[in-house]
């Protein structure tokens, strides 16, 4: 197996927005959490889109009918990129989106008795359709999240799922902590007392290969512009369950069958378009790094087998530059790294706060010196309140995305300890 090295100048030219600069230096795009910069690829091919085949769906002329050729483009991207057949891919303007309609056709099926259980680890996006539901005097339970271990409670998780629960909401990797959980294993479960799954994989599929089939969840989302792409959300759902939910939809959708019943109204075929280049990006990554990672490729070919491989390449990068960020930050004087213990499953996000400091100035003092970084809740408002962190500003979140550098990193410790010693 060949000795994996990573070409970070290779990743950064495909990316115009690495060559601004804030006083003189390279922005640090350490927000990649709160979305990624895109390739000069994916720019270019919604441009195409927009200049060269912008039409409506359902006409005879060639514009128009480049809108199925884009979206049926999209949908076998994605199933690439998902582990999944495009049959089972459908879009919408965000992930949010996409739950909050899931969550409606859900509910227009639940029974009195039935429960919903999801846990304090989840976005909004994925946790807030469910509580919605609470009104109209549905069940939902909420897992805790182990404040000591920052990981999911498990007992609590499994005290909670019993035979009257009928759908199970899980985080696979915290935007708020980088908890990466063992969703695999809370799926079996949840299968054995005949509930179906829904996995939010927005903070997740921006750093690790995804196997939809292997973890055997019924419903995965995730968002592009958190891997590269414009703001498009993707579900995908199990082909034989597309069929039982019925979906809130405008008058001309409701004839809609198989994957459009995602939709409401006109997809977005510009950002469809987008969404293949973000796709093929990864992959050109991966190309160039298969014969590093091939006992992890078995059985894979074709793009699928490229996109691995990419998802694999940025992984082992970012892992290492952000164990680094985390030993940096411990070594400054009132700096205090949350997120799950050294060797347990993590992405490569570090959320921290600093003693004597808002986390809104620690992101101030960053900006002014051209490093991107987010503070607050990041809308994983249950984590911030279980830690007791809503009302105190929430935490600073450092993010590594494949373009980043080592420094970048040492930037953002250099501004951190200056901070603190001019306190």
């Amino acid at each position: 197996m060949k000795k994996f090295e990573y070409d970070i100048d290779f990743v950064r030219d495909q990316f115009p927005a690495c060559k601004l600069e804030v006083g003189g230096a390279p922005i640090a795009y350490l927000d990649g959490p709160g979305g990624t910069q895109l390739p000069q690829r994916v720019l270019d091919r919604i441009m195409k889109y927009m200049v060269e085949q912008n039409a409506n769906e359902g006409g005879n002329f060639k514009a128009s009918e480049f809108c199925d050729i884009v979206e049926d483009g999209a949908r076998e991207a994605c199933a690439d990129f998902l582990g999944c057949g495009p049959d089972e891919i459908g879009f919408n303007c965000s992930s949010t989106q996409n739950n909050s309609n899931f969550s409606h056709a859900f509910a227009r099926q639940m029974k009195e008795g039935d429960e919903i259980l999801t846990n304090e680890l989840e976005h909004r996006c994925n946790i807030a359709p469910w509580l919605q539901l609470q009104k109209d005097g549905h069940i939902v339970k909420v897992a805790k999240l182990n404040t000591e271990t920052q990981q999911l409670d498990f007992d609590d998780f499994k005290s909670k799922l019993n035979k009257n629960t009928k759908l199970v909401s899980l985080n696979w990797a915290s935007n708020g902590l980088g908890t990466v959980t063992d969703v695999k294993k809370l799926i079996k479960m949840a299968h054995e007392v005949g509930a179906i799954t829904v996995v939010d994989a927005v903070h997740y599929a921006a750093h690790f290969p995804i196997d939809v089939k292997d973890i055997d969840t019924d419903i995965l989302i995730c968002s592009a512009y958190k891997w590269f792409g414009p703001h498009v959300g993707v579900i995908y759902m199990k082909k034989e369950l597309i069929e039982k939910f019925d979906f809130y939809n405008v008058m001309c959708e409701d004839i809609a069958t198989g994957p459009r019943k995602f939709h409401m109204g006109t997809p977005q075929y510009e950002l469809q378009a987008g969404v293949i280049e973000a796709i093929n990006f990864i992959a050109s990554v991966g190309e160039k790094y298969v014969d590093c990672f091939e006992d992890k490729l078995k059985g894979l070919s074709g793009r699928r087998k490229n996109i691995v491989a990419g998802m694999e390449a940025f992984d082992a990068y970012e892992s290492d530059l952000a164990k680094q960020l985390r030993v940096g930050l411990r070594e400054i004087p009132g700096v205090h790294v949350n997120g799950p213990a050294e060797g347990q499953p993590r992405t490569p996000t570090v959320v921290f706060t600093v003693d004597g400091f808002t986390t809104d100035e620690v992101t101030k003092v960053l900006g002014e010196r051209g490093i991107n970084a987010w503070h607050g809740d990041y809308y994983a408002v249950e984590i911030m309140n279980a830690m007791g962190l809503l009302d105190k500003g929430g935490m600073a979140r450092l993010g590594l995305a494949p373009y980043c550098t080592q420094s970048d990193i040492d930037r953002a410790l250099n501004a951190i300890r200056s901070m603190v010693r001019g306190k």
